[in-house]
């Protein structure tokens, strides 16, 4: 027994020689030049875009792992990124599969334009053939386990994004993948850029019996308040007869507490005031990555303490429109708010200030172009009161932009404005701006412009 056991000692320290003769060497191989050109060559040939390497190392302890620095791709604008190490798991890379299972990315810089340039390079390539996935049991859905180049673990040290418009984001994450190719957990901090300071959580919760689908919690901590809620995934047929199959269908609840709105809209900071609202996700679409293309929102919200700034509304009544800047301050402001994509439409905006008080609907474009139409009253004021003709509702056209916002009446509006003030100097001012904007709609319904 002693001698077996001798000779399993001597076997596994020659195993462990041999193991770090050949990583050695291994290690000295790739750290040649010949070797980092080799692979410069390879990444050239395979983006289109010459791409510049410092350094390739490989490490054996305590992971294996293999290490590129100083790496450049020369699109335009550049892409930087100062180290990315792959480490793959031990037992397939012992079957000779490779699978990796932590991809770490630091201090990379990513201009939006430049990711855009090598996508249109790699699009401009004869695609492969995608492989058709593995059939199942009969009735049973495609295999979704993530393949193998698919990290199960990416960690994001200091990557910085670069916007089509120039504005920078750095991030720093960890992210795990399940089985399923699905995140079980996901942490991120926003380090720098327009929402910085922010933290939001993804956490796979456990199956409910009976559940036809996966849920997450996800928390985030924003402008001095946080966002809470779940967020479920699951498979539903099609439903069409020209995709059939399956596809995923994405619904959440989210509940907002306390957040500085200016926070959710930097740079833009055109309402301030504390958030409270309840919103309802829902998106379809067969693969990840069209839910986000896909996603549409409902959202009911009140602001306190609300400060609408650029656009002062009771000088803007009191100048039929004609007013420009300022701000207004509001005890209550409500509404409704629908999303789909980057557009956004604000439904039965009701707002309130002692003598101010508004109504209407205001949509706002991808470009955050604006526009809509809001009434608004001015009571309690005398003078103010008779140059709008008391209780009456003014209606503005709002246009402009998000940061830049402006009302002004309507062609018929004004009309009716300046035909009031003749006929009522003063007092008739307000209601004629109303009738004439109101018999302006019915022409244009009537001709059915």
């Amino acid at each position: 027994m002693a001698k077996v056991f001798k000779w399993v000692v001597f076997l596994a320290l020659g195993l462990m020689v041999l193991l770090a003769v050949v990583a050695f060497t291994l290690h000295r191989w790739v750290s040649t030049d010949d070797f980092r050109q080799r692979v410069e060559r390879e990444a050239t040939a395979a983006l289109g875009v010459p791409v510049a390497l410092d350094r390739v190392a490989v490490d054996v302890w305590p992971l294996p792992a293999v290490a590129l620095s100083g790496i450049s791709v020369q699109s335009k604008p550049p892409i930087t990124v100062e180290r990315v190490e792959v480490r793959p798991q031990w037992q397939p890379l012992l079957q000779g599969r490779l699978v990796i299972s932590t991809l770490l990315v630091r201090r990379a810089v990513l201009p939006q334009q430049g990711i855009d340039g090598v996508l249109l390079l790699l699009q401009k390539k004869k695609p492969a053939a995608a492989a058709a996935p593995e059939p199942g049991p009969a009735g049973a859905p495609p295999q979704t386990a993530p393949p193998d180049w698919l990290p199960r673990r990416t960690v994001l040290d200091e990557v910085t994004w670069i916007s089509a418009a120039g504005a920078r984001t750095t991030v720093q994450a960890d992210a795990r993948l399940g089985d399923d190719g699905l995140p079980d957990n996901v942490a991120l901090k926003l380090l720098k850029g327009n929402l910085q300071g922010l933290e939001a959580s993804l956490k796979r919760e456990e199956a409910k019996a009976g559940a036809a689908g996966d849920e997450w919690a996800l928390r985030i901590d924003v402008g001095g308040g946080k966002v809470e809620g779940t967020l479920g995934l699951k498979k539903v047929p099609s439903g069409s007869a020209a995709r059939p199959g399956q596809e995923l269908q994405l619904q959440g609840k989210l509940q907002t507490r306390d957040v500085e709105v200016s926070a959710l809209t930097a740079p833009s900071k055109s309402l301030t005031g504390k958030l409270e609202a309840g919103t309802t996700l829902s998106s379809r679409a067969a693969t990840t990555g069209a839910l986000v293309d896909a996603l549409q929102s409902q959202t009911t919200f009140t602001v306190r303490e609300a400060v609408l700034q650029g656009l002062d509304l009771a000088k803007a009544v009191k100048t039929i429109g004609l007013s420009r800047g300022g701000q207004t301050q509001l005890d209550t402001l409500a509404g409704q708010v629908s999303t789909q994509g980057k557009s956004a439409q604000l439904t039965n905006l009701v707002a309130s200030s002692g003598a101010l008080s508004a109504t209407g609907n205001v949509a706002i474009s991808p470009a955050k172009a604006l526009s809509g139409r809001v009434s608004v009253n001015v009571a309690g004021d005398s003078k103010l009161g008779n140059a709008i003709g008391g209780a009456v509702g003014v209606p503005l056209q709002v246009g402009g932009t998000l940061d830049n916002p402006e009302v002004t009446l309507s062609r018929s509006a004004l009309l009716g404005a300046a035909i009031g003030t003749a006929l009522m100097p003063g007092v008739g001012t307000g209601a004629g701006a109303n009738l004439g904007d109101r018999i302006g709609e019915g022409f244009r319904g009537l001709f059915g412009k």
